[in-house]
């Protein structure tokens, strides 16, 4: 297969990289190679967003949709049939600031600097979704996009501001970033066929259908699956590791789909996190809560949730939820599929069901979920940080007893785990408080967690039983409704009711 060049568009116009490392980062790319050093290096591992930058994508609709990312990594080739946007490209054709600059001036949100062009582009990706002159985002809104973004200095209300102020500025006259124009250029730049480009004896392939995925994948058994770079990118910025060739599943148009079919809702293995679970939050809006407080808006712009999925990491915040709904895996080698339940996916630590060039494809989740559902999270951090226990429960009751239970954790076992003997202790049993206790026990049988950098085994098991508690109380009768417990307002010191 004949190698080809990386085309995107940056800096108003096409830019052809041919000799490039596969794993140099966008970030490395701008600062050392186009000295674009606006976006800066804080701690290379997509946490603290001084590197953000906006990528255009184009859609079936025509039109561009922009989002942040971390450039930091984000490999150069994933860039190709794309828009780069960085702080540079935002000042007008006249010199003037555009008006999230000139907000971010006017309500005093930069004090050392450093961390300021990571939050401007954050809020311009945001500024894409309103109209200047109409309906401002809500605080919230403003809050969640810039969950990704870390500053020592103003305490962040400032730059809060700005967010707010930003959409009541003059709309820019001059603006140099045409989305129309961007679109058009995006256009031409769309390959049919499998993007292949090779650098230094390393390939990196980016077919466009989930069959060419699939003989490639075939033909070459250990190569490695690239999607959001939110993993992989670590092994290469933190662990130096080599990763030999990759095959990106980014471009792959038949997995990047979402559609309800036969009462499930079914979702490819390329689709992003942020899509993926703004789907399934119409169908489960309990998950919503979770959904906001996994990871950061982009980490969620660019991982997704097949990928998640497959590295079938222990403290992942999804696998927990989706075994509690029923959700189904679809894996595929070559060209043939097959279905399991996602819950016999995981084997033991790091490993999988998987066969020798089998991957992920896809993802079934009902629609219909159980009676009573929630998802639960412990970390230190509320935003943007790793579960030390992640917990779904699930449960239907009629007549006052409890008729099925799936109840599933993550951070407690070496992969995600259903807490089977405690799903016994409650199935048929009234749901009341002495039901919930005796679940609470059994959750000791069930799962020994251990100690490590996040949280004690002793903290984990207790924080387990005390999220079974929780549950109970939520779903008990005269409880209020997941719709009626905001858990942001809760910390915020508001009332939960009138």
């Amino acid at each position: 297969m004949e190698t080809q060049t990386i085309r995107f568009f940056h800096r108003g116009q096409v830019q052809e990289i041919s000799d490039a490392p596969v794993t140099r980062t966008v970030l490395q790319y701008l600062r050392e190679d186009v000295r674009c050093t606006g976006t800066k290096e804080g701690c290379a591992e997509g946490d603290c967003g001084a590197c953000t930058v906006v990528i255009g994508e184009l859609q079936d609709s025509g039109d561009v949709e922009f989002k942040a990312v971390n450039a930091c990594i984000q490999f150069l080739p994933t860039l190709d049939g794309k828009a780069l946007v960085t702080v540079e490209d935002l000042r007008q054709a006249d010199g003037a600031l555009h008006p999230v600059q000139e907000a971010m001036v006017e309500c005093h949100g930069s004090q050392c600097g450093f961390c300021t062009p990571g939050f401007v582009m954050s809020l311009w990706a945001l500024y894409q979704q309103h109209t200047p002159g109409g309906e401002p985002p809500a605080r919230q809104e403003i809050c969640d996009a810039l969950t990704g973004n870390l500053c020592r200095c103003t305490g962040y209300r400032p730059i809060v501001d700005a967010g707010q102020r930003m959409m009541a500025l003059p709309a820019p006259q001059a603006d140099r970033l045409n989305p129309k124009q961007i679109a058009d250029t995006l256009r031409n730049l769309k390959r049919g066929e499998t993007f292949h480009y090779n650098a230094r004896g390393q390939h990196f392939y980016a077919p466009r259908t989930a069959a060419e995925f699939g003989a490639i994948k075939a033909a070459e058994p250990n190569i490695r699956i690239l999607a959001g770079s939110t993993d992989v990118g670590l092994w290469v910025t933190k662990q130096f590791r080599e990763l030999g060739n990759l095959l990106y599943v980014g471009q792959v148009e038949d997995l990047n789909t979402i559609a309800e079919r036969d009462g499930f809702i079914e979702i490819g293995a390329a689709v992003t996190l942020e899509r993926a679970y703004a789907a399934l939050n119409v169908a489960h809006p309990e998950l919503e809560e979770m959904w906001k407080r996994f990871a950061s808006l982009p980490i969620r712009n660019a991982g997704t949730l097949g990928g998640n999925i497959a590295n079938g990491s222990p403290i992942g915040d999804s696998m927990p939820a989706l075994i509690a709904l029923g959700t189904e895996v679809v894996l595929q080698r070559g060209d043939v599929r097959r279905t399991m339940p996602l819950e016999d996916l995981y084997l033991a630590y790091q490993k999988t069901a998987m066969t020798e060039g089998e991957f992920v494809a896809g993802l079934r989740v009902p629609v219909e979920g159980p009676q009573y559902f929630r998802t639960y999270k412990l970390s230190k951090r509320f935003d943007e940080d790793i579960s030390a226990v992640c917990a779904a429960f699930g449960i239907t009751v009629e007549n006052g007893f409890v008729t099925s239970a799936c109840i599933a954790f993550g951070g407690m076992a070496a992969t995600p785990k259903r807490a089977a003997l405690t799903e016994a202790a409650l199935t048929g049993q009234p749901w009341n408080e002495a039901t919930a206790r005796a679940g609470m026990a059994a959750l000791g049988q069930d799962y020994t967690p251990l100690s490590d950098m996040r949280a004690t085994a002793s903290y984990r098991a207790r924080g387990a039983a005390n999220l079974l508690y929780r549950f109970w109380l939520e779903t008990r009768e005269g409880a209020l409704s997941a719709a009626e417990v905001n858990v942001r307002a809760i910390g915020a010191g508001e009332p939960v009711s009138a």
